[in-house]
C-alpha cells in the first residue's frame, strides 16, 4: 500500500515529467487486468457483436481516464472508482457503434408490452411457456428472445447502475438536493425490481454482481448449465428493467 500510494504521488504531484509519465504507466499495468475481467463480464453480452479485445481497449481509455481524475487522498478505493468508469467507457463505446439490430429493438418493445401486460393480468411473472402461447413462439424461441433482448437491455440497465453509483461516491457534502433524489429513487426502483424476482433468479443476480462469479462459476453452484445461468440471468434483467 505504501508503495502504491508513492507512485500515486509520484504521478499526482511529482515535478519531474519522466517521472511522473513512469508512475502513470506503472499504475496502467497494475490495473490493466482489472480492465479484462470487467471487460469479460461485458463479453457475455456482446459475443456476437464485438472481439473481446475491442472491449478490452474500451476500457483502457476509462481506466486512463479514471487515473487522470482519481483523487488519491481520499478514502474511495481506485478499484471501485476506475471499475465506473471502465464499465461506462466499454458500454459508451458500444453505444456509440450503435450495433443493435432494428429488429432486436422491435422484439424488445414487443416482449416488453406482452410481459407487463401478462403480469397485470396474471398477478405473477408469466412463464416461458405463457409468453410463448401468447406470442406464437415455441418456448425454445422464447429463451433465444430474451437471451437477444437481455443484451439489449443491459445497456441501458447499466447505465441506472453506473449513474447510481456515481452519485454514491461522490463526496457526501458535495451532493445537491436533486442527486441525492434521484441517487435514492433509483437505488428504490432498483431495489423493487430485484425483489419482485423468484429466489433462483435472486441467487444470479447476488452472484454475478455482488459476489462477481462468472457464469460458469454460478453454473457449478446452482448445478445447472452455464447456457441456463446465462437465460436466467436475461431474464432477470429485463424483469428488474420492466420495474425501472
Amino acid at each position: 500500500m505504501a508503495y502504491e500510494y508513492m507512485l500515486w504521488e509520484k504521478y499526482k504531484s511529482g515535478k519531474n515529467e519522466k517521472e511522473k509519465k513512469r508512475a502513470k504507466e506503472e499504475i496502467i499495468l497494475n490495473y490493466v487486468e482489472l480492465v479484462k475481467i470487467i471487460a469479460g463480464r461485458l463479453y457475455n453480452y456482446y459475443a456476437s457483436n464485438i472481439e473481446y479485445e475491442d472491449l478490452v481497449s474500451y476500457g483502457v481509455i476509462g481506466l486512463i481516464d479514471a487515473i487522470e481524475k482519481y483523487d488519491h487522498t481520499k478514502e474511495i478505493k481506485f478499484e471501485t472508482y476506475s471499475s465506473i468508469r471502465i464499465r461506462g467507457s466499454i458500454i459508451d463505446q458500444i453505444r456509440a457503434l450503435d450495433w443493435i439490430p432494428r429488429s432486436i429493438r422491435q422484439k424488445s418493445k414487443l416482449f416488453k408490452e406482452t410481459y407487463s401486460k401478462m403480469e397485470l393480468e396474471l398477478g405473477r411473472s408469466p412463464s416461458v411457456e405463457e409468453l410463448g402461447e401468447r406470442l406464437q413462439k415455441t418456448p425454445d424461441e422464447i429463451n433465444k428472445m430474451i437471451s437477444e433482448i437481455g443484451t439489449f437491455n443491459i445497456v441501458s440497465l447499466e447505465d441506472e447502475i453506473n449513474d447510481t453509483v456515481k452519485v454514491q461516491i461522490k463526496d457526501e457534502k458535495n451532493h445537491t438536493p436533486e442527486e441525492a433524489l434521484v441517487k435514492k429513487d433509483t437505488i428504490d426502483r432498483l431495489k423493487k425490481g430485484i425483489e419482485k424476482l423468484n429466489q433462483k433468479e435472486q441467487i444470479v443476480i447476488d452472484l454475478y454482481y455482488n459476489k462477481e462469479l462468472t457464469y460458469k462459476e454460478i453454473a457449478v453452484v446452482l448445478d445447472v448449465s452455464e447456457s441456463r445461468i446465462s437465460q436466467i440471468h436475461s431474464k432477470s434483467i429485463i424483469k428488474i428493467r420492466n420495474h425501472l
